[in-house]
Parts: structure tokens; C-alpha cells; sequence
């Protein structure tokens, strides 16, 4: 016997065969020796890093604020950050409700 493709337990036409013919084949399938390939795997070679990478960039700065525009940060609602200007801008802020 060959390769067995499909359901042991169900025939071609898809209904289900009995018990005892369910037995002989799994009895046939068990004398059958398996004709899976090994796999095949290919040598690559093997390339390492180049290890003289440090310090190829200088480092960048974290962006500040130099400028004298803004004069402070006010919570308009809940927890939301805005920038205040002016002190007319801080009072209406201050006299927002709710």
C-alpha cells in the first residue's frame, strides 16, 4: 500500500466507514514505514558585526524652551497643559468655570 491521503475514519465520498474496516487500515498504515524527507538545511556563512561602531553620531540634545513668549503653563480642563502668554490670558483662564 501507498500513501494514504484523506480520513481514516470516513471514505471518499465523505460517510463514515465501519468500526472494524477502521482497524484494518490504521493495522495496514502501521507496517507502512514512513517516507518523510529529512530537511535540508544550507551552511551559511556566518558574518559577524563590525564591532569599532560606537560613537558614530554625536549626540543630540533634548529640545528646550529659550524663548520669553510663554510665561507659564496653565490646566484649562481635567489635566490639559496649555500655554499661557500673557496675564490676561492667566485670568480668563482663572475665571473659566466648570
Amino acid at each position: 500500500m501507498g500513501i494514504y491521503y484523506g480520513s481514516i475514519r470516513h471514505t471518499t465520498s465523505g460517510r463514515r466507514k465501519s468500526k472494524n474496516s477502521t482497524r484494518k487500515v490504521k493495522k495496514v498504515l502501521a507496517g507502512v514505514s514512513s517516507n518523510t524527507r529529512e530537511y535540508f538545511r544550507r551552511d551559511t556563512p556566518d558574518y559577524p558585526s563590525n564591532a569599532g561602531t560606537a560613537g558614530v553620531a554625536a549626540r543630540v540634545e533634548s529640545p528646550r524652551y529659550t524663548g520669553t513668549l510663554v510665561k507659564g503653563i496653565g490646566t484649562m480642563h481635567k489635566s490639559n497643559a496649555v500655554p499661557i502668554i500673557d496675564e490676561q490670558q492667566m485670568k480668563e483662564l482663572a475665571s473659566m468655570r466648570r
